[in-house]
């Protein structure tokens, strides 16, 4: 368009009297240039040289940024993701900066979460004292799942409340029987999605995340939204079996470095402020935001 536009505008300075040089100096009945026109022709077919090459010069840089416009206006969190084959029976296949994120517990797999020997094996009781938890504190259990944990946090913050979300709602309802049986008044269920745990933002003293991270299809997502959900001052507990011990013994796709969680969760704008060598199996690192 532009190199035609160029073209046009040398023919009206008188430059150019054809867009085609050769039909004005050449006997269409014989194939040789006739002399007398042989400088005019050169002359012409250097300026229409140069429009050809203004106007290719045009196109190029159209091509060279069209993709990065385009790369601008449609990057989206999904490009953070790769797929391939799963690196071992509970795996995806689905990879969140280099690992391969893990299949999901389901809620028939509840009876392992409420195993009597869990304390002993986990040393949760540890885990909470480390929280230390004020007694107004709101506290969100991502990944309640059985309750295990909302039902020993909720006595500690007796004017707070504890903010039990799950995407089952299966195990929203084993809380929730719990709740009424026990009478007790500051457990609030919160139905989840994959992307979202529908937490109120700026409003979350502490976010726990025992052994449910690696399991997140969307990390990314999930982390944005529980980062926004921290209050000024807010905290993350990270809780996740140390794989760099390959005496514990879990699948690898259930187990996680400390480098790891850190570079992911450095991804969503939170900061390891320190990894507790409390529990004798399991990472419990606290994240801030930056």
């Amino acid at each position: 368009m532009e190199g035609g536009l160029v073209t046009m505008w040398l023919i009206r300075l008188g430059f150019i009297k054809s867009l085609h040089p050769f039909k004005s100096v050449t006997n269409v009945h014989r194939r040789v240039i006739e002399p007398q026109h042989y400088e005019q022709k050169h002359l012409k077919m250097k300026i229409h040289c140069f429009s050809l090459i203004f106007l290719a010069g045009i196109l190029f840089n159209a091509c060279a940024q069209s993709p990065q416009r385009q790369s601008a206006t449609t990057h989206t969190s999904d490009s953070l993701y790769t797929f391939g084959n799963p690196t071992s029976a509970d795996g995806t296949g689905k990879f969140y900066f280099g690992r391969d994120i893990a299949q999901v517990m389901g809620h028939l797999g509840a009876g392992w979460l409420e195993r009597s020997e869990r304390e002993e094996e986990e040393r949760t009781d540890l885990l909470i004292d480390a929280l230390a938890l004020k007694p107004d504190d709101v506290v969100a259990d991502i990944g309640a799942g059985s309750g295990y944990f909302t039902f020993r946090m909720s006595p500690l913050v007796p004017q707070g409340k504890v903010l039990a979300v799950d995407i089952q709602p299966e195990m929203l309802q084993m809380i929730e029987e719990k709740e009424q049986k026990q009478q007790v008044k500051n457990i609030e269920t919160i139905l989840g999605t994959i992307e979202d745990p529908k937490l109120p933002k700026n409003s979350v003293d502490w976010v726990l995340l025992v052994d449910a991270y690696h399991e997140f299809s969307h990390p990314y997502e999930m982390m944005s939204a529980i980062a926004e959900a921290l209050s000024p001052t807010g905290k993350v507990a990270l809780v996740e079996y140390r794989a760099e011990d390959p005496l514990v013994p879990i699948k690898p796709r259930h187990k996680m470095t400390e480098a790891q969680a850190v570079k992911e969760l450095e991804a969503v704008g939170l900061t390891l402020v320190e990894n507790k060598d409390l529990l004798p199996q399991q990472h419990l690192m606290i994240f801030q935001r930056k």
